[in-house]
């Protein structure tokens, strides 16, 4: 599933598509693009532009602009469990195998601009969704720009396990199982500890531990890139003690971690 560093790496390629004439908008498939009907997103952004590209968390959308130059229309895009943008011949994110035949009705939106290039979302899954004018509002603040102190105060109230704080994108937005696994492991802690026993020595070593995770991840090219995704099975071990690893659930998600660096 897409995360925050996936994400960011979207927002990258959509902001290669800034400032060019839209001439046209695929927007047929009416379950991706609910509750507008076909049509309705083309209409409103059909001879405008695309003029900022934004991203909190794992959501990303652009401001626009209409024929007449007056701002239009917020573009909203989620990529939802295994959405990718396509532009200017990138298929996705670097590092991935994309040798598959695709076919056509993966293809969920697009946009056509006037110098021929052509935006557009592909989805296997179809779990993606773009829609107008999208709502933030319940969106905690982005993982990669919250503040220590912030970070501290959100992610430490409460007595949920510190896993399912950090997964709950009302607190901390754009944190996502692999994520959050690879975070708690550099800072070694354990995923199940409740938030209110945690320190603020390790509250902080967690806020350092997610940003070092992140810039790693856009780096390298997504989540799966960490340094403990690789030994989350079964007989694998710590690649930093060599303990085993050991599985669980936490907050409802499956969980891997360090039985000896995250013992308790």
């Amino acid at each position: 599933m897409p995360e925050l560093p996936e994400v960011e790496l979207a927002r990258q390629v959509l902001a290669g598509a800034l400032g060019r004439e839209i001439r046209d908008v695929d927007d047929h498939d009416d379950w991706v693009c609910r509750p507008h009907a076909p049509g309705d997103i083309a209409a409103a952004l059909r001879g405008g532009r695309l003029t900022e590209a934004h991203r909190r968390g794992k959501t990303l959308w652009c401001e626009t602009e209409g024929a007449d130059g007056e701002p239009g229309p917020h573009l909203g895009l989620h990529l939802g469990m295994a959405g990718q943008l396509r532009f200017g011949g990138v298929k996705g994110p670097p590092g991935r195998s994309y040798d598959r035949v695709e076919k056509p009705e993966w293809f969920r939106f697009g946009i056509t601009f006037a110098d021929g290039e052509e935006l557009r979302l592909f989805d296997t899954r179809r779990l993606s969704r773009v829609r107008l004018d999208p709502d933030l509002d319940a969106l905690g603040p982005d993982a990669g720009e919250v503040s220590r102190r912030e970070f501290a105060e959100r992610v430490g109230r409460g007595r949920a396990p510190v896993k399912a704080r950090l997964l709950d994108q009302s607190v901390v937005a754009g944190i996502g199982n692999l994520l959050a696994d690879e975070t708690l492991w550099q800072a070694g802690v354990n995923p199940g500890r409740p938030v209110h026993e945690l320190t603020d020595e390790e509250l902080a070593g967690l806020h350092k531990a997610l940003r070092k995770a992140l810039r790693a991840a856009i780096r390298r090219g997504g989540v799966h890139t960490g340094e403990i995704i690789g030994h989350r099975r079964a007989g694998e071990h710590c690649p930093r003690c060599g303990a085993e690893m050991v599985h669980g659930t936490v907050g409802g998600r499956s969980t891997w971690w360090c039985s000896k660096e995250q013992a308790g």
